[in-house]
């Protein structure tokens, strides 16, 4: 790739506690660098609508504590039409931009990797900025341990009332694809049971093991359920569960995007930072088509398409096995 001189930052697809702090290492990085940086609001969709502003050092002033994302994200449709990707195009072309940051998840990589190899003059480099945890390349993605700690603290304050009131709760999280958050979460929380998309849990084998724990005089029960469970949701599940558990009044919570919010951890706000600095580094490198990621604490450089096809991110085999032993 030819040296670059102006680059572009966009958030797109859900929103990530974590990205803010990413957006300042860019733009910072960047500057630092020598280089000018374009801020782009509301993802591709402000690409193809010419929503771009110049950034400067200050305009990342007082954004690390701060939850979602500064530059707004957006769903594009228009994006996936080559008529999207040409008006995207004749704006960075107009803004005199050589290359872009791209932060997000499987959706926004996507979008990046075809217009990448549609345009290929302009330079790109992902940045993982999803709460599922989910990509490949990278152990840790931006947002996912924010997330984590918000699950357990709701989870936390449910056990209090399951326990006051003899209760079974079904708490439904976020992970259409990664049982990550559920995992983890089930674990930190004593969950009695974690429904997971990765592992097909048998309804027979959750309904003894509920019973199980009536015989042993457990004042309450928390199961977790990812939202991708081949089961169905967590309301699915706890009316199959009601017609032969009785004993326990039974309630659902869905935690929703209660999970994306909040001021990013302190584990986020560093990845987020290291991972936007090693983004800007590699375009500066000449690297193009790329997903910086943390892989045994060390900055590792994957390419965009592995990143995408090598897609679900496996959850660790003791871990599962530890959630199933520690429930008893």
């Amino acid at each position: 790739m030819p040296k670059i001189s102006k680059l572009a930052v966009l958030t797109s697809g859900g929103d990530a506690p974590g990205m803010n702090p990413c957006i300042r290492s860019v733009v910072r990085t960047a500057i630092y660098n020598g280089l000018d940086v374009t801020g782009i609001r509301r993802g591709y969709q402000g690409l193809i609508d010419g929503d771009m502003y110049q950034m400067e050092t200050r305009s990342v002033s007082n954004i690390l504590n701060l939850g979602g994302t500064i530059l707004k994200t957006a769903r594009c449709l228009a994006f996936r039409t080559d008529e999207g990707m040409e008006l995207a195009y004749q704006n960075i072309k107009k803004h005199q931009i050589d290359a872009m940051v791209v932060i997000g998840g499987d959706g926004t990589f996507t979008g990046a990797l075809r217009f990448s190899q549609k345009y290929p003059d302009v330079a790109v480099i992902g940045v993982p900025g999803t709460i599922d945890n989910d990509l490949y390349g990278s152990t840790y993605t931006v947002g996912f341990d924010t997330a984590t700690n918000t699950v357990i603290q709701a989870i936390d304050k449910i056990r209090d009332t399951a326990d006051a009131h003899d209760r079974l709760f079904f708490i439904e999280v976020m992970g259409r694809d990664s049982g990550a958050i559920a995992l983890r979460a089930g674990i930190s929380c004593g969950a009695e049971a974690i429904l997971l998309p990765e592992k097909e849990t048998a309804i027979d084998d959750l309904i003894e093991n509920l019973k199980n724990g009536q015989r042993k005089k457990k004042s309450s029960s928390i199961v977790i359920v990812a939202e991708g469970d081949k089961h169905g949701g967590a309301y699915d599940i706890a009316k199959i569960v009601e017609k032969e558990v009785k004993n326990y009044d039974i309630k659902v919570t869905i935690l929703g995007h209660l999970q994306r919010g909040g001021s990013p951890s302190a584990f986020d706000r560093v990845l987020g930072s290291r991972l936007g600095f090693a983004a800007v580094n590699a375009l500066i490198a000449g690297e193009s088509q790329k997903m910086v990621g943390l892989e045994a604490n060390h900055i590792k450089l994957t390419g965009l398409e592995e990143a995408l096809t090598q897609h679900q991110f496996k959850l660790e085999e003791d871990l599962m096995q530890m959630a199933e032993i520690l429930s008893i």
